[in-house]
C-alpha cells in the first residue's frame, strides 16, 4: 500500500542518452515546439498554417504532436509559411526557433 508519497522516478542511463533515436525524439519534440510557438504568436491556427504552407491541417497536427522528423525542406516550407527564418542549434538537446523575418 502506498503511503501516497511514493512516485514512480524514470531515470536514463548515460549510455542511453545520446543514442541516435533519443536525439531523432528530441530534435521531433524541438521542431514540434518551435512550429507552434511561432504559429501561436502569429495568431493562427493550424488550418491557417496547412493553407499557406501547402499541407494538409492533420500534417500541421502531426508536426506540432512531434511525429514528423524535421527534413531540411520542411523547415524552409515552414519558414516561408511562418514568415520567418528558422534557427537550428544542435546538440544533445537540439533547439529550433521561427524568429521574424525582417524582410
Amino acid at each position: 500500500m502506498s503511503n501516497g508519497r511514493e512516485h514512480t522516478v524514470w531515470k536514463i542511463p548515460p549510455e542511453h542518452r545520446e543514442s541516435p533515436v533519443r536525439r531523432a525524439t528530441g530534435r521531433r519534440i524541438a521542431f514540434g515546439q518551435a512550429v507552434y510557438a511561432r504559429r501561436s504568436a502569429l495568431g493562427w491556427c493550424t488550418a491557417e498554417l496547412a493553407r499557406r504552407s501547402g499541407m494538409s491541417a492533420r500534417d500541421i497536427e502531426r508536426i506540432e504532436e512531434s511525429g514528423v522528423d524535421p527534413t531540411l525542406e520542411l523547415i524552409e516550407q515552414l519558414a516561408t509559411a511562418l514568415k520567418s527564418v528558422a534557427r537550428i542549434t544542435p546538440g544533445t538537446r537540439p533547439e529550433f526557433r521561427f524568429e521574424e523575418s525582417a524582410t
